[in-house]
């Protein structure tokens, strides 16, 4: 795998972090075809919102081309999560998450100078513009659709808690090295889930240069390397989570684990 220690996140584009991290985990990732295909979308789209001069206009008009026009949307049917978040899968199929669907048109609208920018809300990832009203729109990335505070708090509640409230910091704008990480967090999970294990271990050491001797990481990896049957680095990750991590209660099951990987040792020995 290639080494992301020379990409500075803070000096690219979240599209363009993404691009960097997809192609380090995926060797065989197309990223000259994606921006080709995304910058032909871009070309369609400035003509198609042309008729209008106010931004905010042109924001409803790319709405509708994107969604209705190119038919983007959620995934339906049977499918594998990992697929839903590779953006160069979206763009073959249409179909993604709020994360994927949203980078994507986050870059058309960005790229037609519209005033958009992601927001992790508790329960997904939405999108924000700004206008010069000081009004503002929230955008499900899933349908296109404008959500208003009380749908907002709606999910709180159905996600979260019953209890749980609707706070202005819920809503502010991210930046790009957070949404990265949320976007690497769920495909880290998805990889695992579908058994590519060499693909998961390279989320979680790209995970690792952005974020340094994160326990949670080192203790995913290696639980990753246990499957892999490297048990020495195995064990090493993860007396690292427990040293780092007593009081999680995962602590005791991950002892268990240990033991489990020196006894395999000493069969095989």
């Amino acid at each position: 795998m290639k080494s992301v220690a020379n990409i500075d996140f803070s000096k690219l584009s979240l599209f363009d972090s993404i691009l960097a991290t997809s192609q380090i985990i995926r060797e065989d990732f197309p990223a000259e075809c994606v921006l080709l295909e995304l910058n032909a979308k871009v070309q369609e789209a400035k003509s198609y919102i042309s008729s209008e001069n106010q931004p905010n206009r042109q924001l409803k008009k790319l709405l509708e081309l994107f969604y209705k026009h190119w038919h983007f949307g959620s995934a339906s049917g049977v499918y594998k999560l990992s697929n839903v978040l590779w953006i160069d899968h979206v763009l073959k199929t249409r179909q993604g998450t709020a994360v994927s669907l949203g980078v994507l048109f986050l870059y058309i609208a960005q790229s037609l100078h519209l005033p958009l920018n992601p927001v992790i809300f508790p329960t997904q990832f939405l999108l924000r513009a700004d206008w010069m009203n000081k009004k503002k729109w929230l955008i499900n990335p899933f349908n296109g659709e404008i959500v208003n505070k009380h749908i907002l708090q709606v999910w709180l509640k159905g996600n979260i808690s019953p209890t749980a409230k609707l706070y202005e910091s819920d809503l502010y704008k991210s930046e790009p090295i957070t949404v990265i990480r949320k976007m690497l967090d769920i495909l880290k999970s998805a990889l695992i889930e579908e058994k590519k294990m060499e693909l998961a271990l390279n989320v979680i050491n790209v995970l690792l240069q952005i974020d340094p001797n994160n326990p949670y990481e080192i203790r995913d990896r290696g639980l990753i390397y246990a499957q892999l049957k490297c048990h020495h680095v195995a064990i090493t990750d993860l007396i690292y989570f427990i040293e780092h991590c007593p009081e999680d209660p995962i602590s005791e099951i991950i002892k268990l684990q240990i033991h489990s990987i020196e006894q395999k040792k000493i069969i095989l020995h």
